[in-house]
């Protein structure tokens, strides 16, 4: 039964929006209001009051941000910092004030120091400036903590703050300018294969480690926190499983059936050194862990890309024009 009337889902319509609206009906919600760009701008005050005066939802779920790989957080500081950072401070901000009863505010691993201690612990977000090719865009989402800490201080405002570590699956974005490097390493790798190309080309060395989290899984910990965990400390959202870039690499390399080389430009920046979280808390706090095995998900994400290689293409050149 669902817990609350009527849910807001800023960002419902992108990889994991759709994800946390699919799960939400599962759990039995039929009042799921996704404000589109076009109707709202989330950057602008007056469409923010209006989306909330127009809906008048009892939960708000943000998941809405201006994302990308490193390429595109290189290429976009300014953009990044403000526009994540104007859109979560005005949202929790006219949320409190239209009385909304709960404020989920969806963050970054990106918050996190760039030497943070293996394996990322919540209460050590405070201990290190993030990793710099990232850190406009970690910053921002940070502040959303700060905000939900203070406004339940002050107001009583009962907001909660989660930290998902990097997402994949199905309907992930594939573009080459703004992919995250799951779906850049398959597309990679399948493209390379399409040409018979002797080597496909990577970023960094291949030495840095992540964490990764099935967009299925991250939905159903977002959901199971609006529901269940109300205090604004914050909480990581992960597996718990670690590997280098290097191996995922050749895991994505064998599944999508390519025989070629991988080079690895050093050049290029490697981002984070490590990234693992402690996923402990989630667990305790909201019974929340992680299901879909990063095997069984890579091999799902490749076989839907492999499905749908010729749209992401279509759409690249509708981009280029």
């Amino acid at each position: 039964m669902a817990k609350y009337r009527r849910v807001v889902v800023t960002g419902g319509a992108g990889f994991l929006g759709r994800k946390v609206v699919r799960q939400l009906k599962l759990n039995g919600y039929d009042d799921i209001l996704i404000p589109r760009s076009v109707d709202y701008n989330l950057t602008e005050q007056r469409d923010v009051r209006n989306l909330l005066h127009d809906t008048k939802p009892d939960l708000v779920i943000h998941l809405a941000a201006v994302v990308g790989g490193i390429g595109a957080n290189r290429a976009n500081p300014g953009k990044y910092f403000y526009d994540n950072l104007i859109m979560g401070v005005m949202l929790m901000e006219e949320s409190r004030r239209s009385e909304v009863e709960k404020f989920v505010a969806v963050g970054t691993i990106c918050s996190y120091p760039k030497f943070a201690s293996v394996p990322f612990k919540e209460e050590e977000i405070w201990d290190g400036y993030p990793e710099e090719t990232n850190a406009p865009y970690g910053l921002a989402k940070k502040m959303l903590l700060v905000q939900s800490q203070a406004y339940r201080q002050q107001y009583g405002f009962n907001s909660i703050y989660l930290m998902p570590v990097n997402l994949y699956g199905p309907e992930d974005n594939f573009a080459h300018e703004s992919s995250h490097v799951i779906p850049a390493l398959i597309r990679k790798c399948f493209e390379a294969k399409q040409t018979n190309a002797p080597y496909v080309e990577l970023w960094g060395d291949g030495s840095p480690t992540r964490e990764f989290l099935y967009v299925d899984d991250a939905a159903r910990g977002i959901v199971l926190a609006a529901e269940e965990y109300n205090d604004s400390q914050p909480v990581n959202l992960g597996s718990g499983d670690e590997l280098s870039i290097a191996d995922l690499a050749l895991a994505a390399k064998e599944l999508v059936g390519y025989k070629g080389e991988i080079r690895w430009d050093a050049t290029k920046p490697n981002g984070q050194p490590r990234r693992k979280l402690c996923t402990i808390k989630a667990q305790e706090k909201f019974g929340f862990s992680a299901q879909v095995g990063l095997k069984e998900g890579l091999k799902e994400t490749v076989e839907w890309y492999v499905a749908h290689a010729r749209e992401q293409e279509a759409a690249d050149k509708l981009v280029a024009r």
